[in-house]
């Protein structure tokens, strides 16, 4: 099938398909007479597996390892449920911060007049570093 028909079925867009393959979590397709990628069920399984793995937040390095334990017959799922639970570490920590975060700004935003003064909470907080020099959002790095 081509790229448009693989992409309707994993429901992976005919970029990420090409990002997916760029980044080798996915061989290239073959080609037809006329230069386009060419895609089998088993690509459109492949495609379907990343989608869901990508949803749940992997990482595409990852994705690339659960792609790879998931292509082994012989695997141990005690390296699967590794994997699994070092994300939900990673996602709780983030959670943690996006708390953290919502929580500075809607103090700030609750200090707030919203009204015609020009004098502004939210913009003093910001520029005097309350936010970041507090709590888990201290612990973020700027990139």
């Amino acid at each position: 099938m081509n790229i448009g028909e693989a992409a309707r079925r994993s429901g992976v867009s005919a970029k990420m398909i090409r990002h997916y393959e760029a980044q080798g979590l996915i061989t290239p397709g073959l080609r037809s007479e006329a230069g386009y990628r060419l895609f089998s069920a088993s690509d459109v399984d492949t495609l379907r597996f990343i989608r869901q793995s990508r949803l749940m937040g992997f990482s595409l390095p990852q994705v690339s390892d659960l792609l790879s334990l998931w292509r082994n017959p012989g695997r141990s799922s005690q390296e699967v449920k590794r994997l699994a639970s070092a994300h939900v570490a990673e996602l709780d920590a983030r959670i943690r911060e996006l708390t953290a975060m919502r929580d500075a700004l809607a103090g700030l935003a609750r200090s707030c007049h919203g009204d015609a003064r020009p004098d502004c909470p939210i913009l003093s907080g910001l520029a005097d570093g309350v936010v970041r020099d507090s709590g888990p959002c201290a612990t973020r790095k700027e990139t």
